[in-house]
């Protein structure tokens, strides 16, 4: 095969499931209908989480950012996947490929490192109740989003910006749904020995190093909940934390399985499910999880639409 500049390419094939091409429809209206509870739900905790002044505190401004990243890492992959899902055209511009590369390498480390600070925000707002307000002040909340946000940039560059300049095969196929780094990498036809260990290793310390601050911070909070008098006060803090502990676990364990296994030429079905999986159903599923269990957020929102129907009526 002979190389291929990246920079002259037109377009890639995504193949997505190419054996299994009866999944298209079921998968089309599966991400569709996700697609839109994803939106109406991480717009509304947005919403609420800024009309509502009693929410005005540092777990929701964190919450909004989560859902923000949401809305965002959603947007980014799932329009063209509808796309190709719906029709015969699978394909992808080369500069649209390049784009979704580097928007969801931002976006997706960005969430790590977020998750990690609102176990942070957890730990404090537990272990020292009493100088909650001073420690989790706005504006150190809003240096500890921007640190997640610049971390994330900042990865995007180094990743992306070393795959894209990896020589291609003179195939365009590529076996996914949407271009992502380790598929991507799979494409060139060069020695990719640096770009697997350089994502192998920066991986490890985004994953491991929230993951770390997460455990630390949870095994402090278990022990000031077993000290807690009220059965009420438990069940609370216990339901807060419950909720940023099991997305944290259906965020990082898919990420974990995909970008952490070792390369080779098996088959790439599972990853791809896992990928849909994060990709899709966790940011949908976060607004639930937050709100099902939190009566603050369901108070608020009960509120605001009280307050609408009020206007409306008058």
């Amino acid at each position: 095969m002979q190389y291929i500049n990246g920079s002259f390419l037109d377009n890639f094939i995504l193949m997505g499931f190419f054996n299994y091409s009866w999944l298209d429809l079921p998968l089309f209206l599966i991400l569709l209908i996700s697609y839109i509870f994803t939106l109406i739900g991480n717009i509304a905790i947005i919403l609420v989480s800024q009309l509502d002044s009693q929410l005005h505190s540092p777990m929701y401004f964190f919450l909004t950012n989560l859902s923000f990243l949401g809305v965002c890492f959603t947007t980014t992959t799932v329009p063209q996947m509808l796309v190709n899902l719906g029709g015969p055209n699978k394909r992808i511009t080369y500069v649209g490929c390049v784009a979704q590369v580097y928007v969801f390498q931002w976006l997706g480390c960005t969430e790590c490192v977020l998750l990690g600070m609102m176990a942070l925000d957890r730990y404090v707002a537990v272990c020292e109740p009493l100088r909650y307000s001073v420690i989790m002040h706005d504006q150190f909340c809003l240096q500890l989003v921007s640190i997640a946000w610049l971390i994330g940039l900042a990865n995007s560059l180094l990743q992306s910006t070393l795959t894209i300049q990896l020589p291609l095969c003179d195939h365009r196929a590529m076996d996914h749904f949407f271009c992502e780094l380790p598929s991507l990498i799979k494409m060139a036809c060069v020695d990719t020995t640096v770009n697997e260990i350089t994502l192998a290793v920066v991986a490890t310390f985004l994953v491991f190093g929230p993951l770390s601050m997460i455990f630390i911070s949870y095994c402090y909070i278990i022990q000031a909940v077993l000290q807690i008098p009220s059965a009420d006060g438990r069940q609370k803090t216990f339901n807060t934390c419950s909720s940023h502990l099991l997305v944290v676990f259906l965020f990082y364990g898919p990420g974990i399985y995909i970008y952490m296994q070792p390369s080779g030429n098996g088959s790439q079905d599972l990853p791809k499910f896992l990928t849909l999986f994060y990709c899709i159903i966790t940011p949908m599923a976060n607004p639930f999880i937050y709100t099902l269990r939190n009566k603050e957020v369901k108070g608020a929102l009960k509120r605001l639409l009280k307050k609408g129907f009020l206007i409306k009526q008058r």
